[in-house]
């Protein structure tokens, strides 16, 4: 066999990779102007206005992307493999001595560094710019200028600053609140000078207002420091629960974080006896990300040499989307077995796409024979 690339080989790399960024520039496109026809409703509310949406929707693109891309790249290897069956490149090639196998290295070329670049993504600029979005329209929402980065949750209310490290919704026989952990309370005068800390284990909002649980709090007076210590206490403020409830669910939502911090959310439920199902479902999602959209694609590879031959661009774009649907409904089905019976992750990551490349390489060898 002949050193790789070869002209052939870059051409057939080229036609895909266009096609596939084509494709994928059309499905983030669309999904962003969704995404955009979603915020208008919210528009009007505080200081949340078009500038604002439009901003909000700019830095959620590059997460959008990550999301988009196995789909694109399966429907875009389908399309530009169907584009050279269709104008008889694919027989020439064949014709030239060029085996399936060597197409389907030259088509996994391409698909191997935008898999690599979306996996540098998913680690770094999408979730940083993610929370970004959710911070700016949370403080372009809320009065109380919340504020959600890589230090936990703040929200201002007044004179008074809240830090929290964690937080989520819980309920429990038809009651729902909103429970913070680790939250400190910064309290200070109106002259600046700071006048109290408080620690607090949990923070809980009910329909009574504000409970503070195992407090400790430290007054900075003119001429000393007092501590104090109480279990619960309770605290009188009006902050908006409900868009404190959407920064915490956007700050500390296990989908939106990088590999790093679900291994160490992971591992901290995992030594305080917690549930750390959600957290291990994504990153082990974030672990089998390029082998899915490999497999993928190179599932999807003997569809072009057999029945996108004679078909036009609506039956590959057709073909496209029901196989790229069908792989992820699968998957998704076997995630959520693993979660309901307690198997490993990896187990339910592993087995779609086998499958899938088992199918794949038994229709290769029968339209190779």
């Amino acid at each position: 066999m002949m050193p790789f690339p070869k002209i052939h080989d870059l051409y057939a790399a080229r036609t895909v990779a266009v096609t596939v960024l084509l494709t994928w520039m059309v499905l983030v496109g669309l999904d962003a102007v969704l995404a955009g026809v979603q915020e208008i409703k919210h528009m009007g509310d505080g200081d949340y206005g078009f500038v604002s949406v439009v901003t909000y929707v700019a830095y959620t693109v590059p997460r959008r992307a990550y999301v988009m891309f196995p789909t694109a790249a399966v429907i875009g290897t389908l399309m530009g493999l169907g584009q050279l069956a269709a104008t008889t490149e694919l027989t020439a090639l064949r014709a030239l001595g060029v085996s399936r196998r060597r197409l389907s290295l030259s088509v996994a070329a391409p698909l191997v560094l935008l898999t690599l670049a979306m996996m540098l993504n998913g680690e770094t600029l999408a979730p940083g710019a993610q929370r970004s979005a959710d911070a700016m329209k949370s403080a372009a929402r809320s009065r109380d200028m919340i504020v959600a980065q890589y230090s936990g949750l703040w929200a201002r209310e007044g004179n008074t600053f809240l830090n929290a490290t964690s937080g989520q919704e819980r309920s429990d026989k038809g009651d729902t609140w909103l429970e913070l952990n680790g939250v400190r309370l910064f309290e200070f005068d109106d002259d600046g000078r700071l006048e109290s800390i408080a620690d607090a284990g949990v923070a809980e909002h009910r329909a009574s207002g504000w409970l503070l649980r195992d407090v400790r709090r430290v007054y900075f007076e003119p001429r000393q420091v007092t501590a104090t210590s109480i279990v619960e206490e309770r605290w009188e403020s009006q902050l908006d629960a409900a868009a404190l409830a959407a920064s915490a669910g956007s700050a500390f939502r296990p989908r939106y974080m990088p590999a790093r911090d679900l291994a160490e959310g992971i591992e901290y439920r995992r030594r305080n006896r917690l549930d750390a199902s959600e957290f291990e479902e994504h990153y082990w999602g974030r672990w089998f990300y390029p082998f899915n959209v490999l497999a993928l694609c190179l599932a999807a590879i003997p569809f072009a040499f057999g029945s996108l031959r004679s078909g036009g661009l609506g039956r590959r774009l057709f073909i496209g989307i029901v196989f790229a649907l069908g792989f992820w409904l699968l998957q998704a089905q076997a995630v959520k077995l693993a979660a309901v019976y307690r198997f490993d992750y990896r187990l339910a990551y592993t087995v779609p796409p086998t499958v899938m490349l088992v199918v794949s390489w038994l229709l290769f060898r029968r339209r190779s024979g």
